[in-house]
């Protein structure tokens, strides 16, 4: 199944009866110098929604509270659940995320319903911006859903695990290249990359409106970054959340890939785990 869904389909899906719940998933990373006021998802979802569309929050829904496992941890799997549940998502039923266009926070719990079991769920390719239907201020209040998160067996790497793809396999980098080469780092305490990670900025797998570039440019992309049939790929970025949309780039590609959440932040919370700077892998 293509985990990307084009706004005209999703107008057309939406038409007929059983159409796919939807996930407003807007988000933004925060500026640490404090020098414009923080984004709040929750506002930008009250002044204007998909009809339909509930409201979930990355960082307490999809994500634990920041520490030693990183910015954004797994969240609790019964606090995702319910959050789940109280938007509707039921495993029967398909699901579409949206996001303000830039596609990490929808890819995120994107990522996190497919490793957790649910069949059907695919990302508006381009978020709101594309979207040139009506848009709601009515908050919803669905039927409970029936989601039960029931974690995969692959698809999720620990620290250990992503150092061991790097020698192994194929381990993308999803951050800028300037904060993988360790020229700048602007939000975790350490720059640089893990050793023998591969450089792999997120924003090149999209054109200039926010969509995925079709699926063989994506393919050759990655093909000349490594990705050779049969080898393993894993993805990290700084905190899970931009890795998990070069994750759905990689599936878009149709290549299988393994997200290792906790990133950078939580590899550097550990000053025993090597870095590596500069352009070179190792």
């Amino acid at each position: 199944m293509n985990p990307i869904v084009s706004a005209s389909d999703l107008a057309t899906a939406l038409t007929g009866a059983g159409g796919p719940v939807l996930l407003d998933v807007r988000w933004q990373l925060g500026n640490p110098s404090g020098a414009a006021p923080p984004f709040v998802g929750r506002a930008a979802y009250a002044s204007g929604h998909l009809p339909g569309a509930v409201f979930v929050d990355l960082d307490t829904e999809l994500a634990s509270a920041p520490g030693s496992g990183g910015r954004h941890p797994l969240p609790d799997l019964q606090v995702f659940g319910a959050a789940m549940r109280r938007a509707g998502v039921s495993a029967h039923r398909p699901v579409v995320v949206y996001d303000g266009g830039q596609g990490w926070a929808a890819a995120r719990a994107w990522w996190l319903l497919s490793w957790t079991g649910h069949p059907d769920v695919r990302v508006l390719d381009g978020g709101l911006p594309v979207w040139l239907g009506p848009l709601s201020t009515e908050i919803p209040n669905p039927d409970p859903g029936d989601f039960v998160p029931s974690p995969g067996t692959h698809g999720l790497l620990d620290a250990d695990g992503a150092a061991g793809l790097a020698r192994s396999g194929l381990l993308l980098d999803a951050r800028a290249g300037e904060r993988y080469r360790g020229e700048v780092e602007p939000v975790d305490r350490v720059a640089g990359h893990i050793p023998g990670a591969v450089s792999a900025p997120t924003d090149r797998n999209t054109a200039a409106d926010g969509r995925f570039l079709p699926a063989r440019r994506l393919r050759e992309r990655f093909a000349a970054l490594g990705a050779d049939a049969g080898r393993e790929v894993g993805v990290y970025c700084g905190s899970g959340v931009s890795g998990a949309h070069e994750v759905l780039a990689l599936a878009v590609a149709g290549i299988p890939a393994a997200l290792y959440v906790g990133s950078w932040s939580e590899w550097t919370s550990d000053p025993r785990r090597p870095v590596a700077v500069g352009p070179d892998p190792r």
